[in-house]
């Protein structure tokens, strides 16, 4: 099983490392305040919203705690919803530390009219949804090792240096990187449960390739697009031939 966590997340890492890529030279080129706007709204979109079958949503979410309230310690042990409590408050609170970033930028509240679903993160959605909806185990669990690319857009924003809205910025993305740094452990560790032979790990690498390369394609449309489509394969050719 170890065996397996390990070859998933050396699939996605590839991929992980060329978003970082993708983030630095966005913060590298003395980003305009439009620039930063424009991510912003983006990033903020995502986490308000569910992008695929796997993923309910903050609402959805918060709305399914509420209804088995009454089964906790019968159904539900209290530990368990109270671990879930606390995700959904990390979860909201990364919407919040963003939201105040864009806040400061506009000058004003921020509304739901502030947020946008971009081109690639709507495909990427499409994506996924087809992976987690395919009715096949293996297809729903390589979703989840997708998710947070890693963590790594976080990890790359966190060292952010400057004025005042670098180190807003580098404090939410701190706060960030802090709850999710592992989450790709975890995640890798259920998906390989739903591993039972060699077609199935092939089936579930196969996922994790297209899901997460769409992510890179994601993640340059919302920087906009520090890499060039060829800069982007020749970053991902490299990181995958250094993993063989």
């Amino acid at each position: 099983m170890k065996d397996v966590e390990q070859e998933l997340i050396a699939t996605a890492r590839p991929y992980w490392e060329t978003e970082a890529t993708i983030v630095r030279r966005f913060f590298k080129s003395k980003p305009t305040r439009e620039d930063h706007i424009f991510w912003l709204k983006a990033q903020l979109w995502k986490e308000l919203h569910p992008v695929d079958g796997y993923f309910t949503g903050l609402q959805k979410e918060l709305n399914n705690l509420v209804a088995i309230f009454p089964e906790i310690d019968k159904t539900i042990e209290r530990h368990r919803y109270h671990s879930l409590l606390e995700q959904l408050t990390q979860e909201f609170n990364h919407y919040v530390r963003m939201a105040d970033v864009l806040e400061y930028l506009l000058g004003h509240p921020v509304s739901s009219e502030d947020t946008f679903q971009l081109p690639q993160e709507k495909k990427l959605g499409d994506i996924r949804r087809a992976y987690a909806n395919s009715g096949s185990a293996v297809d729903k669990a390589a979703v989840l090792v997708t998710e947070g690319g890693g963590a790594r857009m976080f990890r790359e924003g966190r060292k952010l240096k400057g004025g005042r809205l670098e180190r807003m910025i580098a404090s939410a993305m701190e706060v960030v990187y802090q709850d999710e740094k592992n989450h790709y452990k975890d995640a890798a560790r259920e998906a390989a449960s739903a591993v039972r032979n060699k077609k199935d790990l092939a089936r579930m690498k196969k996922a994790v390739h297209e899901v997460s390369r769409q992510r890179v394609y994601m993640r340059n449309e919302m920087f906009k697009e520090p890499m060039t489509t060829s800069e982007i394969e020749c970053c991902l050719a490299s990181h995958l031939a250094n993993r063989s």
